[in-house]
């Protein structure tokens, strides 16, 4: 175990939080204000960011998509160039954050934006970035990754840079109460995959990262067995805190990382339009049982640990077998139909974008190679 670890983003958490947006940002700045589709118009988010920023100098990019878009995102760098501005404010969630870094890595960037995705160019500066987050679910708001989606290529890949990572963020759960049950489902299960990325992989000595995920995953089993109790102040404040600790860097520190799941199911999104979130779940519980002997110990632990399952031979195998069914309470699908094709298209699909954008060694050990995802997506597509 051997880590350097920060994290810079302030967190101002709590109803009414929004205000705090007035003292955050510099009152000298030109804000962008980057959002999605207008529901921030009639949540209410949108008057009190029209409030708190009553003294600065704004103006506003609406219209990023679930899994946003270079072609939508490189508009907004346009009007960042053309406009001066020189601070941004993302309000919304994961999706919106997400391509708020690329634009705001973008816009100091003189060549294409994708460059940033292929490698081609490493980010060393962007514009400072300010979040608001509506919808919990990816932890985006207090950390420095980004995924983006080229839509003319059907392209879904991420990046990392510590230049993009939000200089503060606001976290009111009061935001959450006009999202739709989908959105909240998939909060649940993003956040859910994100600790297991983590978490169930190889055995380590870390009492303090395994111990603290195992807390993160028995407060998302409450959430989501407490389903019912969706609209109550409790339910979202714990949601909105949890995923933004899923995945801000403190329980991934200095032990082993997997993320095959997600690389996977990124490329579900990309083909067939799949929730993020659903992506995950299609893909988790089938990869858990084809690498079930690299990770039987770690799932014996969550079993125990998270699920209360009694020792037995088949713990592991159990253990997969509760986060299936735990998903199956969400009523969120775990074998993917909607595909339009055949079962062998379908799985080639998959397959030809993964070796196109080199995910041909996945894994905490590098060990899933394009054959074993072919025999963990002949589990998971139907």
């Amino acid at each position: 175990m051997k880590f350097s670890y920060a994290n810079p983003t302030q967190i101002h958490f709590g109803q009414g939080q929004i205000s705090a947006i007035a003292q955050s940002i510099p009152q000298d700045s030109h804000v962008l204000v980057i959002y999605g589709g207008g529901s921030i118009k009639r949540n209410g988010v949108y008057d009190q960011i029209e409030t708190a920023l009553a003294d600065h100098r704004w103006t506003e990019f609406s219209g990023v998509e679930p899994n946003p878009t270079k072609e939508t995102l490189d508009k907004a760098v346009a009007k960042i160039k053309q406009e001066s501005i020189d601070y941004i404010l993302a309000v919304g969630g994961g999706s919106v954050i997400d391509g708020s870094k690329y634009v705001a890595a973008a816009a100091l960037y003189d060549g294409d934006g994708w460059d940033i995705l292929i490698g081609k160019y490493v980010v060393d500066k962007a514009l400072p970035l300010g979040a608001i987050l509506t919808l919990p679910a990816t932890g985006s708001e207090s950390n420095s990754g980004a995924v983006i989606t080229k839509a003319e290529t059907q392209d879904k890949l991420p990046f990392l840079s510590p230049f993009v990572q939000p200089k503060f963020a606001v976290l009111d759960p009061d935001t959450m109460k006009t999202l739709p049950e989908r959105q909240l489902i998939n909060g649940v299960v993003d956040a859910w995959v994100h600790v297991c990325e983590q978490y169930l992989t190889t055995s380590t000595d870390a009492w303090v990262q395994e111990g603290y995920a195992e807390a993160l995953l028995r407060n998302l089993k409450r959430l989501g067995e407490g389903y019912a109790d969706r609209d109550s102040d409790e339910w979202r404040a714990n949601l909105m805190w949890t995923a933004n600790q899923a995945l801000n860097g403190l329980i991934g520190s200095g032990v082993p990382q997997d993320w095959a799941t997600h690389m996977i199911g990124h490329e579900f999104t990309a083909l067939w339009g799949v929730d993020h979130a659903r992506s995950l779940a299609i893909v988790q519980p089938s990869l858990l049982r084809n690498q079930i002997e690299t990770k039987r110990s770690k799932l014996e632990q969550m079993g125990k640990n998270v699920f209360g399952i009694t020792e037995s031979a088949d713990l592991a195998e159990r253990t997969i077998d509760s986060i299936e069914l735990f998903y199956h309470h969400l009523e969120v699908a775990t074998v993917f139909k909607e595909h339009g094709a055949s079962k062998d298209a379908a799985i080639d699909k998959v397959l030809s974008q993964l070796k196109h954008h080199g995910m041909v060694a996945l894994g905490e050990n590098q060990a899933i190679s394009l054959e074993t995802s072919k025999e963990i997506l002949e589990q998971a597509i139907a």
